[in-house]
């Protein structure tokens, strides 16, 4: 389930540590840069066809700062364009709607020189009055951009030089500000600054991006066709990269129809999330004959993490002997036995990927334990009422209402139900669709719900940890962790520039979390796992270095000849060349790619 997405996770790119920390006040790019191929992008790969695309329940906004789901993120992201880009491979700063920028001796302002060939769609030029609008359209206390206000609220409003140039002066030195500046998305100001930013959800006439909005059919489809006079298009970084003349985007609000709409041919890319999906409804003629692949990619995608958020703002929940209680009592380790085919690891931290070998997790792993349950829920004051068998505290029954969105979580919330049961607990399931359980996520209207969080290469614990982002309407801090500790760890983070330092910080907020417990933890995997119709070219990585499936959007071409084969293939019954089921990033690109930065 990846529900929401962190706010870093923009476009294809994932945002990391940029070498443009090194400048002063020299203005990048500089001298030594040079517009180069994308190492990843495939040279043959070639413009056209269409690719047709899963991507779960239709959201209640195509308006990223308004919705932060993982599709609007890559529909918002094809459309508008960040001041900065990063290359996919070292995360250095290269030009993006800006071909200059540069940051003062202190660290604190940071300008922007716009390039002077980007333009909207409708002709017009981006302009500095376009980055400023965006800011305060963002910053704008009645607009519901929720976590995008976290950083940028680090900077006052910022001031126009002329219509290219505009300077940033930050608030605070803080590691991000640079990121921060560099990594959102600009809006066309003439289109938008007299409506109301709060309703600008379905319909996105003008943009500067490679794609524009196609064809919307509410709750079926939406397409985005890629444009021919895109203002950079003649860039070497960008060719082999948004191949496809269409991105047909199709929305189901059940796994399981879309899956069947795949084996059919309907849908083309389809993410498996779904252990049961991959290890018991993958074989028959049209796996064992190549006609759809299935494969498994390692790469340095960041590990999320997810889990049942309990909402502390509100009892029971505010009790950490109930949520302590509410973690022994689910059993993590027959859910992986028995319904995921023991493909997951389970959480110990909401940081997994700052852990290894030689840096182990400290943190024990939470065990179902109805024991060690009873005696927390008994410390907290709950006594079971022998009429009814359910607990009670101050003549009310333990009885919570949990928050669901998807039919394919209830074989897990059924067996989590019983242990709750068993304990004097009754667990309430409300099913909602995504616009209507985003909505009560937006105003921490829940007890309990199904979460998860996609990651960085950095870390930024402020938008989902700090005790002020607890009461941000369209916040990351779903569960309301309100913890003095945590909050100094924050603050000292901002401004240490050495990512190892801060990571270390992150460790530590990691065991007070743990200690907290505002999550019941669940499981992960830590690579991709893809079926798709073989007719398409891929890059040898088939992904990027980092990010997930959605790399295939961009990376991955219509091959008239793969298609031709398949059909062939299909109507004769013949197998098609065999492709690896593993792909390791390491491995692949080491062999594939020469003047390699890693």
């Amino acid at each position: 389930m990846k529900a929401i997405v962190s706010i870093c996770a923009i476009t294809c790119l994932a945002i990391g540590w940029g070498a443009a920390w090194g400048a002063v006040e020299t203005w990048f790019p500089g001298k030594e840069w040079k517009d180069a191929p994308n190492p990843l992008a495939s040279p043959a790969a070639v413009v056209g066809g269409e690719m047709s695309i899963y991507v779960g329940e239709y959201p209640k906004s195509f308006n990223y700062y308004l919705d932060q789901n993982t599709f609007s993120a890559e529909l918002f992201g094809a459309m508008y364009e960040t001041l900065l880009t990063q290359n996919p491979v070292t995360l250095d700063f290269e030009p993006g709607l800006a071909a200059a920028w540069s940051m003062s001796d202190d660290k604190k302002t940071f300008t922007f020189q716009i390039d002077a060939k980007a333009r909207w769609s409708d002709g017009r030029p981006v302009t500095a009055q376009d980055v400023q609008w965006t800011f305060d359209a963002v910053m704008k206390p009645e607009n519901l951009t929720g976590a995008h206000k976290v950083s940028l609220a680090r900077f006052e409003s910022p001031t126009v030089s002329d219509d290219r140039t505009i300077r940033f002066t930050a608030k605070e030195v803080h590691w991000q500000n640079l990121d921060a500046l560099a990594s959102f998305l600009i809006l066309p100001r003439h289109v938008f600054e007299k409506l109301d930013f709060n309703k600008i959800n379905f319909e996105f006439p003008v943009v500067s991006g490679l794609y524009g909005l196609g064809t919307i059919k509410e709750g079926r489809f939406a397409v985005l066709e890629r444009r021919s006079d895109w203002w950079n298009r003649e860039a070497k970084r960008v060719k082999g990269v948004g191949n496809f003349q269409a991105l047909k985007f199709k929305f189901y609000a059940e796994r399981d129809n879309a899956f069947e709409a795949f084996k059919k041919g309907d849908v083309d890319l389809y993410p498996v999330y779904t252990a049961h999906l991959w290890a018991t409804q993958t074989d028959g003629e049209k796996f064992t004959k190549y006609w759809i692949v299935k494969q498994r990619v390692f790469n340095y995608n960041p590990v999320g993490f997810q889990g049942f958020a309990m909402n502390l703002r509100r009892p029971p929940f505010d009790d950490l002997r109930v949520r302590q209680a509410m973690a022994s009592l689910l059993d993590r380790r027959r859910m992986n036995s028995t319904l995921m085919h023991n493909q997951y690891f389970l959480h110990r931290s909401y940081y997994e990927d700052l852990y290894s070998a030689d840096q182990p997790c400290p943190n024990k792993e939470a065990l179902f334990d109805k024991d060690k349950a009873r005696t927390l829920l008994k410390e907290a004051s709950w006594s079971v009422n022998a009429k009814t068998g359910l607990l009670e505290k101050d003549g009310k029954p333990f009885r919570f209402h949990f928050l669901s969105r998807e039919t394919s979580t209830d074989k897990f919330l059924v067996i989590y139900q019983e242990a709750l049961k068993d304990a004097g607990i009754e667990m309430l399931i409300d099913k909602k669709d995504l616009a209507a359980w985003a909505k009560d996520m937006d105003e921490f209207n829940f007890e309990m719900t199904w979460a998860a969080w996609s990651s960085g290469v950095r870390k930024d614990p402020e938008p989902m940890w700090y005790s002020a982002e607890a009461e941000r309407r369209s916040g990351q801090n779903l569960s309301g962790v309100k913890n003095p500790a945590i909050d100094d760890l924050v603050v000292r983070q901002r401004s240490i520039f050495d990512i190892r330092e801060r990571h270390a910080i992150c460790r530590q907020i990691d065991r007070l979390l743990t200690e907290a417990v505002p999550y019941v933890l669940l499981w992960n995997i830590n690579y991709t796992r893809l079926l798709y119709w073989n007719k398409f070219g891929t890059p040898p990585t088939v992904l990027g270095k980092y990010g997930d499936e959605r790399a295939a959007y961009w990376y991955w071409w219509a091959d008239e000849d793969a298609a031709a084969e398949l059909k062939d293939a299909l109507r004769d019954g013949l197998p098609l060349p065999p492709k690896p089921d593993a792909i390791r990033f390491d491995d692949v690109f080491g062999k594939t790619f020469t003047g390699s930065t890693l």
